[in-house]
């Protein structure tokens, strides 16, 4: 069976409102949820960015049993020390209910910092250092180390009943594969069902453990047409392939390159439909394919529509579950 979560879309909602959205989400039978973790919008018209991890810490609070992830980009604009605190924080005041995907991120976030934007493969090399070190923290070791991110005799004073998972993430077979070598468990996003079949297995057969998880990206709306004008107004910045989406560095720079994206192309990246009959039938294809927890992003920035009629026409037709404690041994055994 499988867990089927809503997506906090920081980028477009303002914290409050999506804070609603979350207490609202549990009480419709969403059984998890999740955030992105963003310095700027992908679009002007998002016009939202605010701060996941003070966010989480309310959320998790708010919430009676929601177990939370966030996608976090450590060694630029966050040192990996700080989110190794913030994760065991997090983790030691609601245990069971938190994981961190952990990804090499993109310059629309990190260029803040002024340091230059590195080539992918020194960014991989980067993100295995800070796994590297987040892990041995979390352990209560005392970390030094010396590479691409300096650490100096860091050790986490609080630490957590249990190491939460250290989730991948990756967009692409190689990245996938690359995973294995670390992860706790892999998320990806939503693609064409051979797409994220060949992922899947790029994972497990480099040896990669644990749950298979899934953001979509959807648009629904009562009317067919409201439902891909909200996607096109919305989401036609998130139809670039990298390294485009690696390497823009501002939301004006989105909003310029993706100027002529029609519908037809964003409806190749976002499920857009006004049946909930035809969006059932899209998230047990995702099930199907083996994804344990399945996180559901509706690209509108007014969440309560959606949240009420996935709850009540989409989720009870659905093998849905409450997931395993969030913690790094039970994820290894999934």
């Amino acid at each position: 069976m499988t867990v089927y979560g809503l997506h906090a879309s920081h980028e477009q909602i303002p914290p409050a409102d999506l804070l609603d959205a979350v207490v609202h989400a549990e009480r419709a039978g969403f059984t998890a949820a999740m955030c992105s973790d963003h310095f700027s919008p992908w679009s002007v018209r998002q016009g939202e960015s605010g701060f996941a991890w003070s966010w989480l810490g309310a959320a998790l609070q708010a919430t009676e049993h929601l177990p939370f992830g966030v996608v976090n980009a450590p060694g630029q604009r966050y040192h990996p020390a700080i989110v190794a605190q913030a994760v065991a924080s997090l983790a030691a005041m609601y245990p069971g209910r938190f994981w961190v995907a952990l990804g090499s991120g993109e310059a629309s976030n990190e260029h803040i910092t002024g340091t230059g934007w590195p080539r992918k493969d020194i960014r991989n090399a980067r993100l295995r250092e800070c796994v590297d070190v987040i892990r041995a923290l979390l352990s209560g070791e005392e970390v030094s180390h010396d590479g691409l991110v300096t650490v100096d005799r860091a050790r986490l004073w609080t630490l957590p009943p249990a190491v939460p998972p250290l989730i991948g993430a990756a967009c692409s077979t190689a990245t996938a594969a690359w995973c294995a070598q670390w992860a706790d468990g892999l998320i990806t996003v939503n693609a064409p069902r051979e797409r994220l079949r060949e992922i899947v297995g790029a994972y497990r057969e480099a040896g990669g453990r644990g749950p298979l998880h899934l953001q979509v990206h959807l648009s629904w709306a009562p009317d067919e047409d409201e439902a891909r004008a909200l996607a096109h107004d919305q989401w036609r910045t998130n139809v670039h392939t990298p390294p485009v989406s690696w390497d823009l560095d501002s939301p004006e720079l989105f909003d310029i390159v993706s100027e002529h994206v029609t519908p037809e192309q964003v409806a190749g990246t976002v499920n857009i439909s006004a049946d909930l009959g035809r969006h059932t039938a899209w998230l047990q294809e995702y099930a199907d394919l083996g994804f344990d927890a399945v996180m559901l992003h509706h690209v509108g920035r007014e969440q309560g529509a959606f949240i009420d009629a996935f709850g009540a026409e989409v989720l009870p037709r659905l093998d849905v579950t409450r997931p395993l404690p969030a913690t790094a041994k039970e994820f290894r055994c999934v």
